[in-house]
């Protein structure tokens, strides 16, 4: 049984972003060349990304590094909060890193997660920390935490052929985050001049509201009483979708995400309102 984390974390949040960093860290593992081994896992081509293989696991090592010197209360500067921002100061960090093996940052990547949540239950709950996107309570910290390894463990996963590590219980786990960035990284040119009320449902599980106005970004707990458009789609599928890594359409097509309401045609438009960070 996992130890709780004297209430800063959710329930169920530490289990996971501690499970989820031993995955990403099976997944490297089992690379080629990993630990000495024969073979060039490091330069594996990962889907989607200008990144090799090694560049992303050294970049989830260096993230959750990070994100435990966040959480224990140290500024670390990095990016000027927005999308952009943060993927320049990822390439000058990642330059700045020599480390390519997958085993040695395995191990980086479970340590520093385990970093992560020994210091965070030290913190006051309802104060902020410093965070890449903007201040953020520890719960919300530990949410971004989860949701970033998430979605380069899912990169990682697929490079090397092994089966991915998202469900729906940890998806649901990184719904703090998602609704409280999703303001933070609206694309200006996808909601200019638009205004439309969206209720979000994940299949068996939570939903959450968002309204454009004339381009200006709000996003609640709960749906709007009278929603343009109401999305309903597979927790997984969710945040694939929000995090970039799948293109709406065949989604839609493998009945994986439903939209409907006055304006049903906004459904597939909606993942592109955002920038991943």
């Amino acid at each position: 049984m996992v130890r709780g984390t004297g209430g800063v974390l959710p329930e169920g949040l530490a289990e996971a972003i501690r499970g989820t960093a031993g995955d990403i860290a099976a997944v490297l593992r089992a690379a080629p060349g990993a630990n000495g081994a024969q073979g060039h896992g490091a330069g594996l081509s990962v889907p989607r990304s200008a990144w090799t293989l090694g560049e992303a696991a050294a970049h989830l090592a260096q993230a959750n590094a990070l994100m435990a010197d966040l959480a224990a209360g140290r500024e670390r500067p990095y990016g000027d909060g927005s999308p952009g921002g943060l993927a320049e100061a990822n390439e000058l960090a990642l330059a700045a890193f020599a480390e390519r093996e997958p085993g040695a940052l395995a191990e980086m990547i479970t340590a520093q997660a385990e970093a992560f949540l020994a210091s965070v239950e030290e913190r006051d709950p309802d104060g902020l920390l410093s965070a890449p996107l903007g201040a953020m309570r520890p719960a919300v910290l530990g949410s971004y935490l989860l949701t970033h390894m998430l979605g380069h463990g899912y990169d990682l996963a697929l490079a090397v052929g092994r089966p991915h590590m998202l469900d729906a219980r940890r998806v649901d786990l990184t719904l703090p985050f998602m609704i409280e960035a999703m303001p933070r990284v609206t694309d200006p040119a996808a909601v200019a001049g638009l205004t439309a009320r969206f209720a979000v449902r994940l299949r068996s599980g939570p939903s959450f509201g968002v309204v454009v106005t004339d381009g200006e970004v709000e996003v609640t707990h709960e749906p709007p009483a009278r929603p343009d458009c109401t999305i309903l789609t597979e927790p997984v599928a969710f945040l694939l979708l929000g995090l970039g890594r799948v293109d709406p359409w065949p989604v839609i097509a493998r009945g994986k995400a439903l939209g409907w309401g006055r304006k049903p045609w906004l459904a597939p438009r909606f993942p592109r309102l955002f920038r991943a960070p």
